[in-house]
């Protein structure tokens, strides 16, 4: 390593402040949004793989824990709007999980989510390629297909996009932009994920069968409002994860430009498969059915079939809701787990937005105070 190699970047940890380590090895992969729900999983996911990680996030829910976890020996706490070239020294790959996630967060303020969302992943795209980086895989979202009432389950290049929401939109967009920066040596590669579930140190409850199983755990009961019918594609964490494993690991020809809808064989579900699973996992739990909404034509399906064949020799997911039902009733009780948590800031991501703004540590274009 060469001189040029150093950064003297500095960043918060909760009690003090330190120098991120001088040197890094040749082969750093960034995961942005590593101290959210999906990256506290992916983290010790990829470092138990032996690759050396280094963390990006702006610290939001760094202190959401409900049990503990293994951070990343470098850590960089900063907002994906202000990376910096030297953030990227000595990176090989990035995971993009860094963003305003999903739509409540996006309507919030709609030009905060298109600078958050869209600009801080192109700066993060154009840097990477600047910097010599190989591959980045971007957490792109299936909310981009829009409503679809119909039987046919969406593609991810022959079906039609209509992106309703701030959120969706700047998705949409950045996967699409961020195509065009691919130059010889330098590659992207799109993940677009079900609604994930499953446990997490950093758990959020305003995700639908987390929802149904800490509702279920912290009340008894779990009441839904429709008639049960609407298909929701759901995938568990930790295939989300080994997806995104299967994007740095996969050949160029096969992921290089190309997008992948993340999820499992008849992983299209019905919320009431979602709900009847989340009952099973909380024992003596109620499940009520009010139908106060009728029949919700937000109801899609999604193929899963590009990425299971094409990547099976790196993608193989092995959760179903059973077993992540079950895990999920084992951590709360692990976390011992009250409806002041389900309810409350730790484990809603627009709560917890929200905390922050009003006790002001973070202001009011999302950045945290005095960082």
């Amino acid at each position: 390593m060469t001189a040029a190699l150093k950064i003297l970047r500095r960043v918060s940890t909760d009690d003090n402040r330190r120098r991120i380590p001088a040197v890094f090895p040749a082969m750093t992969v960034l995961v942005t949004g590593n101290l959210g729900y999906i990256g506290s999983v992916l983290t010790p996911m990829l470092s138990q793989r032996g690759y050396q990680v280094r963390g990006f996030d702006n610290g939001f829910f760094r202190d959401c824990l409900l049990v503990p976890v293994v951070e990343p020996p470098e850590q960089i706490v900063k907002d994906i709007r202000d990376i910096e070239r030297e953030d990227l020294v000595g990176v090989a790959e990035i995971v993009h999980l860094a963003g305003l996630s999903n739509d409540p967060l996006g309507e919030l303020d709609e030009s905060l989510t298109e600078a958050i969302n869209y600009d801080g992943s192109m700066r993060l795209g154009e840097l990477a390629r600047d910097a010599g980086v190989r591959r980045l895989v971007y957490a792109s979202s299936q909310s981009m297909y829009g409503r679809s009432a119909t039987g046919i389950e969406l593609e991810e290049d022959t079906s039609e996009k209509n992106p309703l929401t701030a959120y969706a939109k700047t998705k949409w967009s950045a996967e699409q932009d961020l195509m065009t920066l691919r130059s010889p040596g330098f590659e992207v590669t799109a993940l677009r994920p079900s609604t994930v579930y499953g446990a997490s140190p950093r758990l959020r409850c305003d995700i639908v069968f987390n929802n149904f199983v800490a509702c279920a755990y912290t009340t008894g009961a779990i009441e839904i409002k429709s008639d049960g019918t609407p298909r929701r594609p759901a995938v568990h964490v930790r295939d989300v994860c080994e997806a995104f494993i299967a994007g740095l690991e996969a050949d160029t020809a096969l992921v290089d430009g190309r997008a992948f809808n993340v999820g499992v064989t008849d992983g299209n579900y019905t919320v009431r498969d979602l709900a009847a699973a989340a009952q099973m996992a909380v024992p003596d739990s109620q499940l009520v059915f009010t139908g106060e909404h009728g029949t919700d034509a937000r109801t899609y399906s999604v193929s899963f079939d590009r990425i299971l064949n094409e990547l099976r020799e790196h993608y193989r997911p092995v959760w179903n809701l059973d077993r992540g039902g079950h895990e999920l009733h084992d951590l709360l009780a692990e976390a011992k787990f009250t409806h002041s948590d389900f309810r409350g800031s730790r484990c809603n991501r627009l709560a917890r937005i929200n905390e922050l703004l009003e006790t002001g540590r973070v202001d009011a274009s999302l950045r945290l105070v005095g960082n």
